[in-house]
């Protein structure tokens, strides 16, 4: 009942669900007391209001996105509330005195404040959203004034109508007592307030805190580009919620032996983007894109096959590669779309053999085998569990894609009964339950199953920590969880821009120090560290969001239960066992026929009753049966351990570099070849009406 309630209303939480149901509850009750007339209870429910509404809007719940588009947004609120406060002083037959009129000429003039408030705050963002939005980028030479201070910039809406709290608490203290002065008071603090607001932010838009126009942005991009001079860039569009296919790069770029360059086209995407020393440039404009000056880049390399990709695809002086973001036996690892690149890159054979069997159109001498480069954080399977802990699964699947295929999460079917079956497991385990980040957002009945399996988990990580027979150390417990708050801290204080600074001081600011840099890296690593001393080794653990990252929850477990997805062949990098679940019952033959990933794994009904085999692997090694069959298919799916993947990259961009060189002098010594067209003689002149100089 309460999921379905949470869905209905879009809300995030049970917390949210509560702070809903009293907001949308409070304005009746507003009204009533209004009408009765009550100051005491107009008091309990407009604080009600202003409180859930307060919430929400901290908690950036979509339901406060919804009201504003049924005409019930954040000013239509306030007005309804401040209009109730006029009829309860009405009812209560103070209409004809001075504080009703003061009232009334209070709340217009308030309101009379908005327009040039909002205004006022349009024009600043606008004025201060640069063409181009840049990190480790030198935009020194551009002059960009700082930024406003970030508490009148941030949620201005918000805190202007928040202003009239003093005159609706003045005014109630007034008809409750008959002191009008407190009504007085608090029309006069109000206003006093509100218009300086809006006298704050004039200075602004004025002068020297207006930042440079648009071509001089980008004209010190171009000088800067010519400069730097980048071989090889990474390419990426896509919604916030795909940063992560960025991320995964980055590290890769940063070992590159030539000189690399990120291009995005969402400023969403750079929010997202995790900390890096590679140069960032976020062009959203297409033609600012195709104007930039990218003379003296070779290789391109895209990580999604995304619409935008034209505006660089279209370059010819430069060699195109999609690299994707993980490889799997999905279909979207051999989509014809990546017919348009010159070159595919694939971790191992089974990518070249994938697009064979698929016949899209993409030549296998087009196809280079690469390795994955990211996957060298992957500690591998020593064979045992360590002595300090219990065996560890993690629970990995995928989300449930853009149809409704079975085949695509375990999620639906499958989720509940891999997790109570982990959860009941005996000898006991400890479940790490990490979903996709595009759990739910398609799919009403994924999100509903995703957020049972996640009360499920935290429910039994209640029950365990409540039993005697599970010990924990408070003490080195606490220890982490202060030295997690520690190194945050600190990581936000190394972090680009600051509490001070918006997009554009951020593009001024963001130049890479190489000692920040590797005093964050460090910081990551002790934070990973510490995140995991920070509760006993036996809990149960719901991990979402970034941190910690895939990757880390990989060396923290001794099996792992996925989908088909890029997630299975990067854990095929480790040698621990895993389970694979056929989600749309094909039967284990048919399915390790279609999908090659699954090949060396325990392969799982929808039941997930095959589960004692896996965990049977991880207690002895004895009982692996799988091991050898592992060991094969990961060098089929990722490539020989030697030479190292980043090897193997590095020379796929330098063999690919060298081609577009090649082609490029070709174009040039070609076009060097044309004959010149020869003058035109007197007769001819004569015949076109032209004269000979």
């Amino acid at each position: 009942m309460i999921t379905t309630a949470i869905r209905v209303a879009r809300v995030g939480s049970r917390t949210e669900l509560a702070a809903a149901f009293l907001l949308l509850l409070g304005y009746p009750g507003i009204m009533v007391a209004a009408l009765v007339p009550s100051v005491a209870g107009f008091a309990v429910a407009a604080a009600t209001t202003y409180l859930a509404d307060r919430f929400l809007h901290h908690r950036g719940s979509y339901l406060i996105n919804r009201l504003g588009k049924v005409r019930a947004g954040l000013s239509i609120r306030f007005l309804i509330r401040e209009l109730l406060l006029i009829l309860l002083l009405a009812r209560m037959d103070l209409s004809r005195t001075p504080l009703f009129y003061g009232a009334i000429a209070c709340f217009l003039v308030f309101y009379a404040f908005q327009a040039p408030h909002g205004a006022i705050i349009t024009l600043i963002r606008n004025r201060r959203r640069l063409p181009v939005a840049t990190r480790n980028v030198d935009l020194s030479k551009v002059g960009i004034p700082d930024a406003p201070p970030r508490f009148l910039t941030s949620r201005p809406a918000e805190k202007m109508l928040h202003l009239d709290l003093f005159a609706v608490v003045g005014l109630l203290i007034a008809a409750e007592t008959d002191a009008t002065v407190w009504g007085f008071a608090g029309i006069a603090v109000s206003l006093v307030l509100g218009l300086g607001y809006l006298l704050a932010l004039v200075p602004w838009v004025r002068g020297g805190r207006i930042p440079p126009r648009a071509e001089v942005v980008l004209e010190r991009v171009d000088d800067w580009l010519r400069e730097y001079r980048p071989e090889t860039v990474l390419y990426f569009s896509g919604s916030r919620d795909s940063a992560y296919q960025l991320n995964m790069w980055l590290e890769t770029m940063e070992q590159l032996d030539t000189r690399p360059l990120v291009i995005l086209r969402e400023r969403v995407i750079l929010k997202r983007m995790a900390r890096t020393g590679v140069p960032v440039i976020c062009v959203p404009g297409g033609v600012h894109l195709m104007n930039m000056d990218l003379s003296t880049v070779r290789v391109a390399l895209y990580a999604a096959n995304v619409g935008k990709n034209i505006h660089l695809l279209r370059v010819p002086t430069i060699k195109h590669v999609f690299i994707g973001h993980g490889d799997s036996d999905k279909l979207a690892s051999v989509n014809p779309y990546s017919k348009v690149y010159d070159e595919v890159w694939t971790a191992g054979r089974a990518g070249r053999d994938r697009y064979a069997l698929a016949d899209v159109g993409v030549r296998d001498e087009d196809i280079a085998e690469v390795g994955r480069p990211q996957l060298a954080p992957i500690a591998p399977w020593t064979g045992t569990v360590p002595e300090d802990r219990i065996p560890t699964v993690l629970y990995a699947p995928t989300w449930e894609g853009w149809d409704d295929d079975p085949g695509n999460t375990s999620l639906l079917l499958a989720g509940e009964n891999i997790v109570r079956r982990l959860l009941a497991a005996d000898p006991a385990v400890r479940v790490l339950y990490k979903p996709h980040p595009f759990t739910g957002t398609r799919s009403a009945a994924a999100k509903a199953v995703h957020l049972k399996i996640t009360a499920l988990v935290e429910q039994a990580a209640a029950q365990r920590a409540a039993d005697p027979r599970w010990t924990a150390d408070p003490a080195a417990q606490d220890s982490a969880r202060a030295e997690l708050a520690r190194i945050e801290a600190r990581l936000d204080e190394l972090a680009v821009g600051g509490e001070e600074g918006d997009e554009a001081v951020a593009s001024r600011d963001g130049m890479a120090d190489p000692e920040r840099e590797a005093e964050a890296g460090r910081l990551r690593e002790e934070w990973n560290a510490a995140y995991w001393r920070s509760f006993p080794s036996w809990e149960h653990r719901v991990i979402e969001g970034a941190e910690p990252r895939l990757y880390d929850c990989f060396n923290e477990s001794e099996a792992m239960v996925s989908d088909i997805s890029s997630v299975v062949s990067d854990f095929i990098a480790s040698g621990k066992p895993y389970a694979v679940t056929d989600s749309a019952e094909l039967g284990a033959e048919e399915f390790k026929r279609q999908n090659t990933a699954v090949r060396a794994a325990v392969i799982l009904s929808n039941g997930a009753g095959e589960l004692d085999a896996l965990l049977a692997a991880v207690r002895d090694p004895a009982a692996d049966e799988l091991a050898a069959a592992r060991a094969e298919l990961k060098e089929y799916l990722l490539g020989p351990d030697e030479p190292a993947s980043m090897v193997r990259f590095n020379s796929a961009v330098d063999a690919l570099a060298a081609k577009a060189e090649a082609r490029n002098e070709g174009q040039l010594a070609a076009a060097e070849q044309v004959p010149a067209p020869r003058p035109a003689t007197a007769e001819q002149s004569t015949q076109t009406g032209t004269a000979v100089t």
